[in-house]
């Protein structure tokens, strides 16, 4: 084991600064993506931004110093969200790396790449050679190309604003009243911005760019986090709430009676409103996604495809369908018309689009998208995951079993699905079922199968 492994995750990089990551690891992180993009696509130039996390800064100056010493150039983007930066990759057709350590506390930081068009870096994908390079310039292994690149800054935000709104009728939307809580994290910076000339009144909270979190984790799938934007919401009458996380790539929502919305909710709503308007297409979902996800795509004429969880997948299935959208229960949504990437500003914009042509409160227009009821993502610590998983599998050998991403169980009125953590000794259960009862009931009857 190097001592980059325990930085390079599955689909980024992400770790503790700087005790895992600090200014002479990103320097090396630096060459070995510069050498990557420059083999894997004759790449001659480098995108990079940055979340409002404090060492961000200096760990951005190494990095950048680090793909010039290859000879390619650095355009710095400065203050960004992650689809800022996708928007940037696609718009300029360069690769790009994104500093920020997401939901994670203020101690973390780390990247997210993607190749020129935003297409997805991932283990299997780059992040593998990278991390390789990078291990081969931190033992002295790697020398600089003989004349070093430049660096330039550009300033995308009006760009990647009017981009935004493209992506709805200005129109058709009505002045709702919008509460945006950004965490302190980027949504500070670009929802504002995206927002600007638009009908709606949005009062942002704690919108002050500030990588410490003084007010909550921006992490708002814990239902912990959107407690203040649920009370805010109630509070001025709100029509929705939007709690975005630290690098603003995503979004969840909350209704006008301060109820949150499911990451699968959200999905199915999307899908329904671009399906009206774009009749026909294909919609991806994860497998953790409810049944209603698909359910609703195929009453809408459109053909729902279901992948394995996480973006690169959802945006290598994307590609190879020419799907039009996909959504994750993790509130990850992409757009085609977004190079297939992700961003929690365009799936917002679209539910309130969505719910000025409906002219009904979130709480009704959420209704005939919630036929089921779901136990959220449950995790078990377990010594054998893989040994527990057979078990499970063993005990429903009679129902529909498949393996496209950990054990999913389908009984038809239930299913639920039993992932192992890339990173814990961890067990992972999302179960639907018809109703609450139903849905409890089941949960503990795998729990039980899972301890033996």
């Amino acid at each position: 084991m190097n001592q980059l492994d325990a930085i390079f995750k599955a689909y980024d990089v992400r770790g503790l600064v700087p005790e895992q990551f600090d200014a002479t690891v990103a320097a090396a992180i630096g060459v070995g993506f510069a050498r990557f993009v420059a083999e894997d696509g004759a790449a001659t130039r480098v995108l990079v931004a940055r979340d409002m996390r404090p060492s961000g800064v200096e760990l951005v100056d190494a990095f950048c110093d680090g793909v010039t010493s290859q000879g390619l150039d650095v355009v710095d983007l400065g203050l960004g969200s992650t689809d800022l930066l996708y928007f940037a990759a696609g718009s300029l057709d360069a690769p790009g790396a994104m500093f920020t350590a997401s939901h994670n506390p203020a101690q973390y930081n780390g990247i997210k790449f993607c190749r020129s068009g935003a297409r997805p870096v991932g283990e299997d994908s780059g992040l593998a050679i990278i991390r390789d390079t990078a291990v081969a310039v931190l033992s002295g292994g790697v020398v600089d190309a003989p004349s070093a690149g430049s660096r330039t800054s550009e300033d995308l935000l009006g760009a990647f604003a009017d981009h935004v709104r493209g992506f709805v009728d200005t129109s058709a939307l009505s002045p709702l009243k919008v509460v945006a809580d950004t965490a302190n994290g980027m949504g500070g910076l670009v929802v504002p911005a995206v927002f600007e000339g638009l009908p709606f009144d949005l009062e942002v909270m704690y919108g002050e760019l500030d990588g410490t979190f003084p007010n909550h984790p921006a992490d708002p799938i814990q239902p912990e986090n959107q407690a203040d934007l649920r009370a805010r919401v109630l509070e001025v009458g709100a029509d929705v709430g939007l709690a975005f996380d630290g690098d603003a790539d995503r979004v969840f929502l909350v209704d006008e009676q301060g109820i949150g919305l499911s990451g699968s909710t959200t999905t199915a709503i999307i899908a329904a409103g671009i399906l009206d308007r774009h009749p026909g297409e294909t919609v991806i979902h994860n497998l953790i996604c409810s049944k209603s996800v698909p359910e609703v795509v195929r009453e809408r004429g459109g053909t729902p495809v279901r992948t394995r969880v996480g973006h690169s997948f959802i945006k290598e299935v994307m590609a190879s369908t020419g799907a039009i959208f996909g959504g994750e229960h993790s509130a990850h949504y992409y757009f085609r018309d977004n190079y297939r990437a992700d961003s929690g500003l365009i799936a917002a914009l679209v539910v309130l689009e969505q719910l000025s042509i409906a002219g009904v409160p979130l709480s009704e227009l959420r209704r005939p998208f919630e036929r089921y009821a779901a136990s959220g993502e449950l995790n078990t610590r377990v010594d054998d995951p893989a040994a527990v998983i057979e078990r499970v599998a063993t005990h429903y050998a009679g129902l529909d079993q498949d393996r496209m991403d950990g054990l999913t169980v389908d009984a038809g009125h239930w299913w639920f699905n039993l992932r192992a953590s890339n990173t814990e000794p961890l067990l992972r259960l999302n179960l639907e079922a018809a109703d609450e009862a139903a849905c409890a009931a089941r949960v503990d009857e795998v729990r039980a199968v899972m301890t033996g």
